[in-house]
């Protein structure tokens, strides 16, 4: 059996990448002959490796042109299944790491003002991705969805009427052995430490979690993540008063030892499927709050291992922070932090992958 696996940018120690990484491990485990179809590659020996890296200007350019060449690579080469990671029609598996843009175009129109509305309705980009997205649920050929949360199947049945059967959701997987509580070092001096890692701070709600630091004196603030626009939010935080408060450390290789510092990690996303961050945080040990929106509200029970926040709500996040430092030193929080996030661990990840290609790969083993 042989299988193309299509993801744009890869990098092993991406989020996204890390699941590219365990789907291929499955479906060589399952008996399968896989190729990487990507621009770049990054990753291990041993991978067979396709790469389509036609020129482009501009993030439309780029995902149009990378989903024709990688199409007709596919197509030329014959494979017996395609499964994509990004919005491309026509393959058989694709998984919804992004979750639905329309959905998050909903959510992003609805806080925006009114000039910004009609920049998001203009904008050219928002409507491929609308279309590839509308026309890769249509298509005949796609055989499964992978949802990373039972928050993108619901988008995308209410969305896109797909049948349940065709989302199966398969939750990230963390690694247990890497992401383990840190030995307690003692008493730290100042307030409550709050730790935000992510990229694209609009969309996770960094000005929600600057504005409710505002409101939780002594508190600080540590950011993990690149953004292009990391010096608006410095220039929030300075109109805010609380840039001596926050930390903006900008993209950070390992970030064990600023959760093993943090008493709580925050993420009052206005839409985010599944972070991982959120789940290494629990496998840490450190409690989270994160809002409805997020997939990861879905391993969260409240006031045991963390806190549910409404989006764009700075005095509700800010009473749950203070909350949470109420509590910094809780050790049944931080136990039932880590015991929330051990069913999630990369061995179940792989069974779930296992067991949906065993269905969509003859002969494969469950």
């Amino acid at each position: 059996m042989r299988i193309a696996l299509v993801r744009q940018r890869y990098n092993p120690y991406g989020g996204a990448e890390r699941f590219v990484e365990r789907a291929l491990a499955a479906l060589e485990r399952a008996g399968a002959e896989v190729t990487l179809i990507t621009r770049r590659w990054n990753a291990a020996p041993g991978r067979r490796v396709l790469i389509v890296d036609p020129p482009y200007l501009g993030s439309l350019w780029r995902d149009a042109g990378f989903a024709r060449a990688a199409r007709a690579a596919w197509q030329r080469e014959r494979f017996d299944l395609v499964q994509s990671h990004e919005r491309i029609p026509g393959c058989a598996v694709y998984r919804a790491g992004d979750g639905v843009h329309r959905q998050w175009l909903e959510y992003r129109v609805a806080a925006a003002s009114p000039l910004e509305r009609l920049a998001i309705g203009a904008n050219p980009y928002h409507r491929y991705v609308c279309e590839a997205e509308r026309r890769l649920f249509a298509h005949p050929s796609l055989r499964a969805v992978i949802c990373n949360s039972h928050l993108v199947r619901a988008d995308i049945q209410r969305h896109f009427g797909l049948p349940q059967e065709k989302l199966p959701v398969i939750y990230n997987g963390v690694d247990l052995e890497h992401f383990r509580p840190a030995a307690a070092t003692g008493e730290r001096g100042g307030g409550a430490r709050f730790l935000f890692v992510g990229s694209g701070f609009a969309r996770k709600g960094l000005d929600t979690a600057l504005h409710a630091l505002a409101l939780v004196p002594q508190a600080q603030l540590v950011v993990a993540g690149r953004d292009r626009e990391a010096p608006r939010f410095a220039a929030l935080a300075r109109r805010l008063g609380v840039a001596g408060r926050v930390q903006l450390l900008g993209g950070v290789e390992d970030v064990r030892p600023l959760y093993a510092a943090a008493d709580c990690f925050i993420l009052p996303t206005l839409y985010d499927p599944f972070p991982n961050a959120a789940l290494e945080a629990l496998a840490m040990g450190v409690p989270i709050i994160v809002s409805r929106r997020c997939g990861a509200a879905e391993l969260l029970r409240e006031g045991e291992n963390g806190w549910l926040c409404e989006p764009a709500d700075a005095p509700g996040l800010a009473a749950l922070m203070r909350r949470a430092a109420e509590r910094a030193h809780d050790r049944d929080l931080k136990t039932a932090a880590r015991a929330s996030a051990e069913p999630y661990g990369i061995e179940a990840m792989a069974r779930g992958l296992q067991q949906l290609y065993a269905g969509l790969v003859p002969g494969a083993a469950a």
